[in-house]
């Protein structure tokens, strides 16, 4: 296996803006690989819940440093 393989980084300003923005139908937690938690916002998107938590979420990913979202989120 060659462990030179390329994995791009999810960036934290996409996802933040991602989150704010289009929080509501879940559009920030596919694109960081949370499938089903992507599903579960699009499900309760009438309920308008989903976008105040995508909303706080795209703040804290926004206001966490670099390498602590690249801990949580990043695939390397």
């Amino acid at each position: 296996m060659n462990s030179n393989v390329y994995v791009p980084r999810k960036s934290k300003t996409t996802a933040g803006i991602l989150a704010i923005l289009l929080g509501g139908l879940g559009v920030h937690k596919f694109y960081l690989g949370k499938v089903g938690w992507g599903i579960v916002y699009l499900l309760f998107c009438w309920t308008y819940i989903p976008a105040l938590i995508g909303f706080i979420e795209g703040i804290i990913y926004l206001a966490s440093s670099d390498e602590s979202f690249n801990m949580k989120y990043g695939r390397s």
